[in-house]
C-alpha cells in the first residue's frame, strides 16, 4: 500500500497542472469504482504537480489566491469526486495549520507537506468510544476513533478533533498507511475509491507541535462553515464532468437537435453557472474575512449549498432522463458519476445550512 513520492514537481501553472491529473483519474475512474479503492496514483501525481504543497502559498495570497484553489478544485472534481473529496480535505487540514499554526507546528509539519505526505480532517467520532486526549506534560496520549474518515489508511497527518476537559482540541498524529483502518462500514452507492471508514487511534502519543490550536477552535466561526466552498467548488466540477458526458452523449448518437433534448441541456448549462458563480464568490469572501460580516459570510455559503445541491440534483435526474437506461448501465460514466456526485451531495445539516442562510436574510434591511 506504501507510495512513494520520488521526482520533484512539474513546473506547469496551477490549473493546467490539475487538469492534467484529472484526465488521469477520469482514465482510471472505472477501475477504482470499487469498496476500499483508492487514487494511489493521483495522489503522487499531484505531488509532482506540486499541488500537495501549493496551498500553502495560495493561503497567503488572498482572493487571488483563494480563486485560483477554486479553479483547482474544481478542476479535480471533474476528473474524480473521490479523488477531490480526499485533496479537499488535505486542503482543509492545511489552512488550519496556516490560520492557527505556530512555530511548533510549521517547524515539524511543514516539511512534510513540501515532501508530498497526505493531510486529511477526520471529526466524526465513533460514539462507542468518542476521540479524546489525555494530557501528558506539554504533550499527550489519544484514546477512541473516528469515523467516516476519508482517505483511511493513506492519509499520514490527519487533523482530528480530541475532547478534553476544557473543550475539544485539534491535534495531528503520524499514521503510517496501511495501519489502523477499517474500511468495511463504508457501503454507500458512490464514492466508493475515497477510502472512507473508521480509524483507531487509541495510544498514539502526541508531542507538543502535534497540538493545534485552543479548546473550540475548530469550530470557532466564520471559518467552520465558510470553508465549506471547498467542497462545493469539488461538486461544480462534477456537475461540470456530467454536462460534458451529457454533450458527447447526444452528439454522439445524433440527438444534439432534439427540442426537448436541448431544454435539458440548458437547464443543466443554468445549474453549472449558477453553481460557479456561487462558489467563485464564496470563495473571494472567505479568502479574507472581516469580522463585521462573519454572520453575512456564513450565511452566503449556507445558501451557497443549497444552490450547489439542488442545482446538481436537478442535472442528474435532466441527465438521467436524456440518456435514458444506458447512463444508468455500469461501466458508462454517467452512471459512476452520478452515483458520486449523489452521495457527495450528501453533507451533514443541510436543512439547519438554508434556515440559517434564510434568517440572516429576513433580518437585514436589504441584503
Amino acid at each position: 500500500m506504501t507510495v512513494t513520492l520520488p521526482g520533484r514537481p512539474t513546473a506547469l501553472p496551477p490549473l493546467p497542472a490539475a487538469r492534467q491529473v484529472a484526465e488521469a483519474a477520469r482514465r482510471r475512474g472505472a477501475a477504482l469504482d470499487a469498496d476500499g479503492a483508492f487514487p494511489d496514483q493521483e495522489i503522487v501525481a499531484l505531488h509532482h504537480a506540486g499541488l500537495m504543497a501549493a496551498p500553502l502559498d495560495w493561503l497567503r495570497q488572498g482572493e487571488a489566491g483563494a480563486a485560483t484553489l477554486a479553479g483547482v478544485l474544481c478542476a479535480i472534481g471533474a476528473g474524480s469526486l473521490p479523488l477531490g473529496r480526499v485533496y479537499e480535505g488535505h486542503v482543509n487540514a492545511l489552512g488550519l495549520l496556516h490560520r492557527l499554526g505556530g512555530a511548533p507546528q510549521r517547524a515539524l509539519l511543514e516539511p512534510e507537506i513540501r515532501a508530498g505526505r497526505l493531510f486529511g480532517v477526520w471529526n466524526t467520532d465513533d460514539r462507542a468510544a468518542p476521540l479524546r486526549l489525555e494530557r501528558r506534560g506539554t504533550g499527550g496520549i489519544l484514546r477512541g476513533r473516528k469515523i467516516l474518515a476519508s482517505g483511511a489508511g493513506w492519509v499520514e497527518r490527519p487533523l482530528v478533533t480530541a475532547a478534553t476537559p476544557e473543550g475539544a482540541v485539534m491535534v495531528l498524529p503520524h499514521l503510517r498507511q496501511g495501519e489502523r483502518a477499517d474500511l468495511s462500514s463504508w457501503q454507500a452507492s458512490g464514492m466508493r475509491a475515497s477510502a472512507t471508514g473508521a480509524v483507531d487511534l487509541d495510544g498514539i502519543e502526541l508531542s507538543e507541535g502535534e497540538i493545534l490550536g485552543a479548546p473550540g477552535d475548530y469550530l470557532r466561526q466564520p471559518y467552520f462553515s465558510s470553508g465549506h466552498w471547498r467542497c462545493l467548488a469539488v461538486q461544480t466540477g462534477g456537475m461540470a464532468e456530467l454536462l460534458s458526458l451529457l454533450r458527447t452523449h447526444l452528439v454522439g448518437a445524433g440527438r444534439d437537435g432534439d427540442a426537448q433534448q436541448r431544454a435539458r441541456v440548458a437547464d443543466c448549462a443554468i445549474a453549472l453557472e449558477t453553481a460557479r458563480l456561487w462558489v467563485d464568490r464564496a470563495a473571494r469572501m472567505a479568502a479574507e474575512p472581516l469580522e463585521d460580516e462573519a454572520e453575512a459570510l456564513v450565511a452566503y455559503v449556507n445558501l451557497a449549498r443549497g444552490a450547489v445541491e439542488r442545482g446538481a440534483a436537478r442535472m442528474i435526474e435532466d441527465v438521467q432522463r436524456s440518456v435514458g437506461l444506458a447512463g444508468l448501465m455500469r461501466p458508462h460514466p454517467i452512471e459512476r458519476l452520478s452515483r458520486d456526485l449523489g452521495t457527495y451531495l450528501r453533507q451533514p445539516a443541510p436543512d439547519y445550512a438554508l434556515q440559517s442562510g434564510a434568517a440572516h436574510v429576513l433580518g437585514q434591511p436589504g441584503w
